[in-house]
């Protein structure tokens, strides 16, 4: 059990069922009346940000939410199978508790799986991936605009926008959280 007044930034606990974790925290003593812990926190789970206000002495349960390293094997429809880098045991996880930078992973590649329970609510691609650009159009002589792009398409059939020399057959590396081109890979 954890109090009110012993919240910290990133405390996990149990409200209402719902798993929440503290994103920033206040006790506010007013010269009148009772001192209150003033919280911004957020859903794990849905990611829902709520502010709210508790006497310091509210206790909440605990949450402990399991993060794991995960490696990405292959999928079969809507389901996508990871594989424990311990145990070498197989999870099935539903395509809706992918995050949207999924898109650029591949088979092989680790990931972080979020649990709470044994039941999973999320699963977070590497922040930079280095892809192959299977795809683009040629970028032609003179024609270099600052900043200008073209579309790509990378190995995993995600899309991407790079700069107008990158050519078909090339790594790129690319920010997962923001689907982002970064720069050529280095060899």
């Amino acid at each position: 059990m954890i109090s009110a007044g012993e919240f910290r930034n990133g405390v996990t606990f149990e409200l209402d069922g719902q798993v929440m974790q503290v994103v920033e925290f206040q006790h506010v003593k007013p010269g009148k009346g009772a001192a209150f812990v003033r919280t911004k926190m957020k859903n794990v789970i849905t990611g829902a940000v709520v502010e709210t206000s508790f006497n310091p002495t509210a206790k909440f349960e605990n949450a402990y939410v399991e993060r794991k390293e995960m490696e990405y094997s292959y999928n079969d429809g809507d389901l996508y199978y990871f594989m424990d880098l311990e145990t070498y045991d197989m999870l099935p996880i539903g395509k809706d508790v992918l995050s949207d930078g999924f898109r650029f992973v591949k088979e092989n590649m680790n990931c972080t799986v979020s649990s709470y329970k044994g039941k999973v609510f999320a699963v977070d691609a590497p922040n930079f991936v280095e892809l192959e650009v299977t795809e683009t159009d040629p970028g032609f002589a003179g024609n270099t605009a600052t900043n200008a792009t073209k579309p790509a398409k990378l190995e995993t059939g995600a899309e991407v926008k790079v700069p107008l020399f990158i050519e078909p057959g090339e790594r790129i590396r690319v920010d997962t959280r923001t689907g982002e081109y970064l720069e050529r890979a280095k060899s």
